[in-house]
């Protein structure tokens, strides 16, 4: 079977993750712009990251054999920073219409400030004008509060809610959403957030559609083979193998179809790794034989 992860931050993964999850089946992934830790402290910060997912990361993937796709937008931990987060703003155009960006995101929620109800409405605006669909982060703190406002908000800029889909949700917010036209995304995670039998549960009890499954793997206590793993626990909780490609592999690309930048056959069809080749004279090896597939 072939698996699609929609959120997970390769970037601070290692190439032997890269390798683990083309062995399991993961045959791409979306990468969201994320937060990296600690503060950024200039607009010329979020430009080397966003070339980077754009670019080296992409390269990076391929050289795995592993379809690589990005969303990019202004973090909502971030857009408390009033001048770097007009700055991002200036310059999230140029990057919403390059190759392999499939959304804007992620973006959302953190505190839930004045300053991002401002940003997540600007994006929101960026989104539509750019007929991209949106990737929105639902907060760590007072997620059922921060998921109400998003829906609100939702309304309140008027943006196709078949256009959206909102993250982390688990079984306090997951009804709120299903009330709207958004799509439901959930992310599994060791210990915390949704765990491979819970979203079992919520798959039996809600159905298939509009669900979609991530790992959201990061710098942090994650896992990156989670959307494998799920798959596991559908079959032995009885789903058969096209329900598990509808939600693990179908859902999640035909909701991102929408940027037109995606499509399921382009992610079924293999990659003929040449890890002979450089990005910016650079190489994912490290004195290994390159492997070339002809």
């Amino acid at each position: 079977m072939q698996f699609f992860d929609p959120h997970i931050h390769m970037t601070s993964r290692t190439t032997d993750d890269y390798q683990r999850m083309y062995a399991s089946g993961i045959r791409g992934v979306i990468e969201p712009a994320f937060w990296q830790g600690q503060a950024r402290t200039s607009v010329a910060s979020f430009t080397d990251y966003f070339d980077m997912i754009i670019g080296w990361e992409r390269f990076r993937a391929s050289q795995f054999g592993i379809h690589h796709y990005c969303t990019i937008g202004l973090n909502p931990k971030e857009a408390n920073n009033l001048e770097i987060a007009e700055g991002v703003m200036d310059i999230l155009p140029q990057y919403l219409v390059k190759e392999g960006v499939v959304a804007v995101g992620e973006i959302g929620y953190d505190d839930i400030t004045p300053m991002e109800d401002r940003f997540l409405a600007i994006q929101m605006g960026l989104a539509m004008e750019f007929g991209l669909p949106v990737l929105v982060h639902t907060p760590h703190r007072d997620k059922l509060g921060g998921t109400r406002r998003t829906l609100s908000l939702i309304r309140e800029v008027g943006i196709d809610e078949d256009m959206v889909i909102i993250d982390h949700l688990n079984e306090q917010t997951l009804p709120l959403v299903l009330e709207s036209g958004c799509w439901c995304g959930h992310s599994i995670y060791p210990d915390t957030k949704m765990s491979e039998q819970r979203m079992v549960e919520l798959l039996k009890r809600y159905g298939l559609e509009k669900m979609v499954v991530n790992s959201a793997a990061d710098w942090g206590v994650s896992d990156p083979l989670k959307v494998p793993k799920t798959a596991k626990a559908m079959l032995e909780a009885g789903f058969q193998e096209e329900h598990v490609t509808q939600v693990l592999f179908n859902n999640p690309i035909d909701f991102f179809a929408r940027s037109g930048r995606i499509n399921r056959e382009e992610v079924a069809t293999t990659i003929q790794v040449d890890q002979t080749k450089l990005w910016q004279e650079n190489s994912a090896l490290r004195g290994q034989e390159p492997i070339v597939q002809c």
